[in-house]
């Protein structure tokens, strides 16, 4: 397992993602690429990458085997995981194993016999946002060092850089629409949840899925029953 980035291993990745054709798949392709390459770059067991959607919560959109698809779908099921706090908080997340981390016990359930063990999740950006998470796993237990999550940091530069690319190229069609949408709600829900943990003495993903889960109840968009909280100061589903 590598500390940091073989340069030469990643200027050839890189240079296969830009050479790649204009199309209307581009961003898609590109970003099946870098979880691809960071695979096989950090010499671990495999890589996902989702990103959020219109309604401002996380969906699925490439990894490199079915454990790491399992990771991400899991997590998306249940609203937690080191990817899903990556993302709520901005920072890198790590777990050395995520099938006893009791962090998170209802995803720690999922994955009992999915060969998933340790999990580090970086989030990436777009125009300085966060707009979703990368991750790498082994399918061990291990210690993550600080190199390994610098590294990773740096290397979800690479991500940020083809999203923001191809969004303001207008290249990527549905899915750049979902992350401008994200992002111009962005701040209404960070403020939202920044509420909810003060309101409800919860920590930052604790508030974000309490928001994601009443917004999913009541068939609306984060975003705007955000909007609606910080207004009103209530959810729908808040007890009487």
């Amino acid at each position: 397992m590598t500390a940091a980035i073989d340069t030469e291993a990643l200027a050839a990745s890189l240079r296969r993602l830009w050479d790649r054709p204009d199309d209307g798949a581009v961003l898609e392709s590109s970003l099946q690429t870098i979880v691809d390459a960071g695979a096989e770059l950090f010499g671990l067991s495999g890589s996902g990458l989702m990103l959020a959607d219109e309604h401002g919560a996380l969906r699925y959109v490439a990894s490199t085997d079915p454990g790491s698809r399992l990771l991400e779908e899991s997590q998306i099921a249940t609203g937690q995981g080191p990817c899903v706090a990556s993302f709520v908080r901005d920072e890198p997340v790590a777990s050395p194993d995520v099938r006893t981390d009791d962090r998170w016990p209802v995803l720690a359930g999922r994955l009992l016999d999915g060969g998933v063990g340790a999990v580090l999740g970086v989030p990436v950006h777009l125009v300085g946002v966060a707009v979703g998470s990368l991750d790498v796993y082994c399918d061990v237990a291990h210690g993550w060092t600080a190199e390994q999550r610098d590294a990773l940091s740096r290397y979800a530069e690479v991500a940020d850089a083809v999203i923001g690319t191809a969004v303001r190229a207008d290249r990527a069609g549905e899915l750049a629409d979902r992350l401008s949408y994200a992002l111009d709600h962005r701040v209404p829900v960070e403020r939202a949840t920044g509420f909810l943990m003060a309101r409800d003495h919860l920590d930052r993903p604790a508030a974000f899925d309490r928001l994601r889960r009443s917004a999913r109840a009541g068939g609306r968009r984060p975003g705007d029953l955000a909007a609606d909280l910080l207004r009103t100061g209530r959810l729908p589903d808040d007890p009487a």
